[in-house]
């Protein structure tokens, strides 16, 4: 087992990540290599850390706060910097100041900066539970929740981006 997978299940079961969570994460991992195998010089830890641990914070809730409480909660374990980041700002393509504050979520920073912050957060956006769906079912589920065309713009512009 290597140091990262050892690293993944400790938070894991520190953190009592439920099967779901677990295997939602496990499939955004396998997503990732979707958009990866366009790139080169990529931190493959980083996007493996990050993808599998993306989602902690449903251990508390399953709305939008997820992103920052799972951040801080591996924060609290001394989890690199960077793996907190991407769990952070995976949410959609990102959250405009305007919108957080909107949301209630605190004052930070939700835009994915990093190339493994957007490949995550775009491998999770292209799954559905356990299942891989694309771009189109995507803005189809995003329209029907009543998200702001705003967001979606930013959904199709990152799709565009990684998806070369």
């Amino acid at each position: 087992m290597s140091n990262i997978d050892k690293l993944i299940n400790e938070v894991y079961e520190e953190l009592e990540c439920s099967e779901y969570i677990i295997n939602h994460s496990n499939t955004v991992y396998e997503r990732t290599h979707d958009i990866t195998k366009y790139y080169d010089n990529l931190d493959e830890d980083l996007i493996k850390a990050g993808a599998k641990l993306h989602d902690v914070g449903r251990t508390v809730t399953s709305g939008i706060k997820h992103a920052y409480i799972g951040a801080d909660l591996l924060r609290d374990l001394n989890i690199d910097e960077r793996i907190c980041k991407i769990t952070e700002r995976h949410i959609g393509a990102g959250i405009i100041p305007e919108e957080a504050a909107k949301l209630g979520l605190p004052c930070r920073n939700y835009i994915p900066e990093t190339l493994e912050e957007k490949i995550v957060a775009h491998a999770d956006n292209l799954v559905h539970g356990i299942k891989f769906v694309d771009l189109d079912f995507v803005i189809k589920k995003w329209t029907d929740k009543g998200m702001d065309t705003d967001s979606i713009d930013r959904l199709i512009k990152l799709h565009n981006e990684l998806m070369k």
